[in-house]
């Protein structure tokens, strides 16, 4: 099992840049994509591409297209597999931190909320987790910080950009808190009258979570924003291809009117008539005269070669391989780089985002207002090996080495040539503690057999003389 050791954090002060600035400065950057040759060529223009991009341009693209939720929910799935606990030590008991979070984790079922919390936090800027403590008993209580003491966790909540909107910043110079999230309006749904209500929420019952952010510290750069032009294309690729089809794979007819046909009003209508019902399926058969309708060439063309090039632009910026982007994954066709590859990236995304900017500051808080105990040592983050091989694999490489161990036994001149522990390590992979292992078995063993074999040989040495009788004389020889 992988596992990366953690403390507690504590929130630390920094200075960021000024809101105002930062959306100049990407409007500005906005209005100048796309311009060539001074302002005389935009590409951005011709091509149909959007300047400046909203939550709802995210959200339409995640929801309605395969690429685009495959981009957000493939590494998340995968990243977030598996059963997830902490580990405070090695030991076989579970500790009261241990247990605190399991007991927390199997009532809340935290992994999947905190894996939809990763999807919500990609779509958008960042993703929001509320977290349901004791001490509200009415809605306007959410606005109020955390009333101090031991808390209980009732439910936590998931949030979008879009449905936990920002209220106020810390304006504060001197608060460590400074330019971050003060209060929150988060849209609560309401099942009964499927409505809708805006609640103000104080920071402390938050968990802000950010993806891919550079110099700011509550937005980060939506997933789908870099991949988003190519999106687009494909979009106009697949949907252009599958219009083509519709419009070509029936053929079109050319009618030539003989030049010395002369065609009635009546018989342009029962002609027109056929056509339409020909169009409609109605009939299959075109009866007229005077007019040859001659089937007009198809014109289909293969998109495969341009789909391929645009998954291939997607995949360098994602750095989710082709095949995994495509779904061949699951087929023969995967190839061994490419899990490769994708294991890595996975683990990654694991140590890079998922520990720190979800997991850690979750766990933080929840020892902090005391749902969780203060583990005397940091606690470890235990994941589903990735790496490890399957019951599939391990027969396999079984059976390699059984017929190498085979034929290096069968041959009396092989352990002469290769000693033993030289044949375990590099012929059948074996690591140093295997090594160590086998040798010390195999001695237990032979000492065994020694010991049977000599207590045999002692036996049949054994000589037995018949037994001298009493009160007779020996016979003089």
């Amino acid at each position: 099992m992988e596992r990366t050791k953690h403390k507690p954090l504590r929130n630390t002060a920094k200075d960021i840049q000024t809101l105002t600035s930062m959306i100049v400065a990407r409007a500005e950057l906005a209005a100048s994509l796309g311009q060539q040759y001074g302002t005389d060529r935009d590409l951005y223009q011709a091509l149909g591409y959007k300047l400046k991009l909203e939550w709802t341009d995210y959200w339409n693209q995640y929801s309605r297209q395969d690429i685009a939720k495959a981009i957000i929910d493939r590494p998340v799935r995968a990243t977030w597999q598996g059963q997830l606990e902490l580990i405070e030590s090695e030991d076989a008991d579970r500790t009261p931190f241990e247990q605190a979070w399991y007991d927390l984790n199997k009532r809340l079922k935290l992994r999947s909320l905190l894996s939809r919390v990763d999807r919500l936090t990609g779509i958008g800027r960042y993703g929001v987790l509320l977290l349901g403590l004791d001490d509200v008993k009415k809605i306007e209580d959410f606005a109020k910080p955390v009333n101090s003491g031991k808390r209980k966790l009732v439910y936590v909540k998931p949030f979008g950009e879009e449905s936990a909107k920002i209220d106020s910043h810390e304006n504060d110079p001197q608060n460590e808190r400074y330019g971050k999230p003060k209060f929150y309006s988060i849209q609560v749904q309401n099942v009964e009258s499927l409505s809708s209500i805006n609640v103000k929420v104080h920071h402390t019952r938050c968990i802000h979570i950010l993806d891919d952010h550079l110099e700011s510290e509550v937005y980060g750069i939506p997933r789908l924003e870099a991949v988003f032009n190519r999106l687009m294309d494909l979009e106009k690729l697949v949907g252009g291809d599958a219009e083509m089809f519709w419009r070509g794979a029936r053929p079109g007819f050319q009618g030539n009117v003989d030049k010395d046909y002369q065609m009635t009003q009546t018989t342009k209508d029962d002609l027109k008539d056929q056509i339409d019902e020909y169009e409609h399926n109605l009939r299959r058969i075109l009866i007229n005269e005077g007019v040859e309708l001659k089937a007009l060439d198809q014109q289909i063309a293969d998109p495969k070669s341009h789909f391929d090039t645009l998954i291939a632009c997607i995949s360098a910026v994602t750095g989710i391989p082709q095949r995994i982007l495509s779904g061949s994954e699951r087929g023969e066709l995967a190839s061994t780089q490419d899990t490769g590859e994708w294991k890595t990236y996975v683990q990654s995304r694991r140590e890079d985002h998922a520990e720190p900017h979800i997991i850690q500051p979750f766990t933080d808080r929840l020892i902090e207002l005391n749902i969780l105990p203060t583990p005397k040592n940091g606690y470890l983050v235990d994941w589903l090996d990735l790496f490890s091989i399957s019951e599939k694999d391990r027969v396999e490489i079984g059976k390699a080495r059984a017929n190498a161990l085979r034929e290096y036994t069968y041959n009396p001149m092989a352990q002469s040539i290769i000693p033993a522990k030289v044949f375990y390590e590099f012929f059948l992979g074996f690591s140093q503690g295997q090594i160590n292992l086998t040798e010390k078995l195999l001695a237990e063993g032979i000492t065994e057999e020694q010991k049977s074999l000599a207590e045999d040989i002692k036996e049949m040495e054994k000589v037995e003389e018949p037994p001298i009788p009493v009160g007779k004389p020996i016979p003089a020889k």
